[in-house]
């Protein structure tokens, strides 16, 4: 196979702003272009390290490189997280191991370590984002093993493919699992309570499988209403077991004896490295800095949210018991459905009520709008562009000035061949030529499953939907409004419990009224929402906000409780979640069930020991918001200040540095405390 007839393997793509060319790449191609691009790299290296000149910045440090493995392995991994299928995960298998393994013999090559380290030490005046990109680069090579002893570095290397490979079981199992389960309803007296957007989708579903009834799953769309609604009370039972039991059955998909091998293996590639755990090794580059740190911030959401908790936890209960009898116990796969009880009581409000108004076309247009009203950016839609699924768009973005800004993909729907979750993702950074001086834009992608279109209906969404789409499009715009020279500073490579904060920053503005009525429309009607709805939504915005952050909290224990483990792993893993979250227990434990096995965020995610920077964000975002709720929500003067500080410098300076020039100061708890009517 000839370079031309392998996308991957050209200089450029010929598409629309070099967009991947997804109708013409084969499966064959990804194996094909991973191998060369690997070659590549080697060949780069050897360049650099048999250059007989003296070490500099410009020789060593910024040389330009083959892209060819960077562009075929941001596409094929999305893929195997948006669109993935048998033969892809397969694949996944096979080279994840390779891929690291290459990673790691760059990052353990002595000449090319000893190039850095002499530039490091000796080097002209550089600038500040020169400055952070050579301690980065030298920080990297001795947090991968460069100071190790050759047995050392052959034990890093070997751990790190087993990680790799074991990382990445655990996700596939979660998807298999997760797809495996469907509940198959015939009488039509099972949907009591289920409302009409439930039970067409249902229908719509069984039909797709040739089925007569209904069928629910447990992805979102699904599971997340029928937990809410379902009067039948043994269903929901039966949807909460499936749902917080997938990956621990007796079948290839079983992730519990994954777990100690996942959190053993980190441990001990921490230790190698000098580190007592692997929470001290990833803390050492995050804005929290330690573990004291990061169990001083839990502990203090603890103490401050858990008597609220409490306190909506009995009023939930209190209800329940009016129609179960005094003696009732409130269940996990119960408790959504008496709180929604009483938030109907209470407040008049829900979901069902939202949908009419968040017709999926006018959330992007409300979305997309507040982008533009903010920073005056604007997004067009651009058919030419190729999409890897029917359900995808791609947008152009364009800045105020009519330069592009960079593609955005949206990928909304559930699907078979997609992970559940949502999430952002780039297919390309965006850096400086060092050549010619142009901006390369960035390719941006949010991915979710959000409600999907009816027969009869369009996509309409829920609130929590609208926030979701808000959350993504925050680090959208974070890796969209990128201006920095190198890529490896650019978009979202920040430190992680500081990327959280644009995403967090933008759900703010779910429940701000002046937002909602740029575009929350009845899909029939063409009616706002009303005032009174809006109202309802303000008065409800913070109803069990404590027993949402007390949730939260308890999956950061659990997160901390694994990754500050000093010694082996090998003892229960449903016992040991339980102890871990203990501090945090409001419902009963139920026998056979476990987090720890689908918790891909801190197993096959990015967030191991790092979970805590959720809250930590949230921290941040809220006394961002602060910030625009003084001077307006749509201020330009306090927007411009956010793009350019905090959303285009991505880690070209400490996270914090960058906050406080936004900000004038560092974050306290207090905006957090007074946001959700704890202070």
């Amino acid at each position: 196979m000839t370079p031309a007839e392998n996308p991957f393997l050209n200089k450029t793509y010929g598409t629309p702003y070099d967009t991947v060319p997804f109708d013409r790449i084969k499966f064959s191609d990804y194996e094909e272009a991973m191998f060369e691009g690997m070659r590549r790299d080697d060949a780069d290296i050897e360049r650099i390290v048999s250059n007989s000149d003296e070490p500099t910045f410009e020789n060593t440090i910024i040389p330009k490189g083959d892209r060819t493995l960077t562009r075929v392995s941001n596409t094929f991994f999305n893929l195997t997280s948006a669109h993935t299928n048998d033969e892809m995960d397969a694949l996944a298998q096979k080279m994840s191991p390779l891929l690291t393994e290459h990673s790691n013999k760059i990052m353990l090559n002595e000449a090319l370590w000893q190039r850095v380290k002499a530039v490091h030490a000796h080097h002209r005046p550089l600038e500040p984002e020169e400055q952070t990109l050579l301690d980065n680069m030298y920080q990297s090579f001795v947090r991968h093993g460069a100071l190790l002893s050759p047995e050392q570095k052959a034990e890093f290397t070997r751990l790190q493919m087993e990680l790799s490979q074991a990382t990445l079981q655990f996700q596939q199992n979660e998807l298999k699992e997760t797809n495996a389960f469907q509940l198959h309803l015939t009488d039509e007296h099972d949907l009591s309570g289920l409302p009409d957007s439930q039970v067409e989708a249902a229908s719509l579903a069984a039909k797709e499988q040739g089925k007569e009834g209904w069928l629910f799953t447990l992805h979102a769309p699904s599971y997340g209403p029928f937990m809410t609604y379902a009067d039948n009370a043994e269903l929901r039972r039966q949807m909460y077991m499936a749902h917080m039991t997938i990956c621990t059955h007796d079948n290839e998909q079983n992730n519990l004896p994954l777990i100690p091998r996942i959190v053993n293996l980190r441990r001990k590639l921490a230790n190698i490295l000098g580190y007592k755990t692997f929470a001290d090794f990833i803390l050492e580059k995050r804005c929290a800095e330690s573990i004291e740190k990061v169990n001083t911030l839990l502990h203090d959401l603890l103490e401050a949210y858990l008597p609220t908790a409490r306190k909506e936890l009995a009023e939930v209960t209190a209800l329940a018991r009016e129609t179960e009898g005094p003696d009732y116990v409130m269940q996990p796969w119960d408790f959504s459905y008496w709180s929604h009880k009483l938030r109907m009581q209470r407040y008049n409000i829900d979901s069902e009520m939202l949908r009419p108004y968040f017709e999926l076309s006018r959330v992007k247009s409300g979305v997309f709008g507040l982008a533009t009203r903010l920073y005056g950016i604007r997004f067009r839609h651009n058919e030419e562009i190729q999409v890897y699924h029917p359900d995808v768009e791609a947008w152009e973005v364009i800045d105020k000035d009519d330069s592009l800004l960079g593609i955005l993909y949206t990928d909304f729907h559930p699907r078979a061949s997609k992970q559940s979750g949502a999430w952002m993702t780039t297919y390309k950074e965006q850096w400086i030529d060092e050549d010619d001086g142009s901006d390369s834009r960035p390719h941006a992608s949010i991915v979710m499953n959000f409600t999907k279109p009816t027969d009869s209906k369009p996509a309409l969404l829920t609130l929590g939907e609208v926030e979701t789409f808000l959350h993504e499009f925050g680090h959208a715009l974070h890796a969209l409004f990128s201006k920095v020279r190198f890529e490896s500073l650019s978009c979202t490579n920040v430190y992680w419990d500081f990327v959280e904060l644009p995403s967090q920053f933008m759900e703010n503005y779910v429940i701000e009224p002046d937002f909602l009525r740029t575009f929350a429309r009845h899909y029939e009607t063409d009616e706002p929402l009303p005032q009174e709805l809006i109202d309802r939504i303000l008065l409800s915005k913070n109803f069990l906000c404590g027993y949402s952050c007390v949730r939260q909290v308890s999956l950061g224990l659990l997160d901390m409780a694994y990754y500050t483990l000093d010694e082996d792993f090998s003892g229960d893993v449903i016992a040991f979640e339980r102890e871990a979250m203990k501090p945090c227990q409001l419902l009963p434990t139920v026998p056979a069930t476990c987090m720890s096995v689908q918790f891909g965020h801190i197993m096959s995610g990015g967030y191991a020991a790092g979970y805590y920077s959720y809250k930590w964000a949230e921290v941040l975002d809220a006394d961002a918001f602060s910030v625009f709720k003084e001077h307006g929500i749509f201020d330009l003067t306090t927007a411009d200040r956010f793009r350019r500080e905090v959303l285009s410098r991505g880690s070209t300076e400490p996270p914090m540095t960058l906050y406080k020039r936004f900000r004038g100061q560092e974050p306290t708890i207090d905006a957090l405390l007074k946001r959700n009517g704890i202070k």
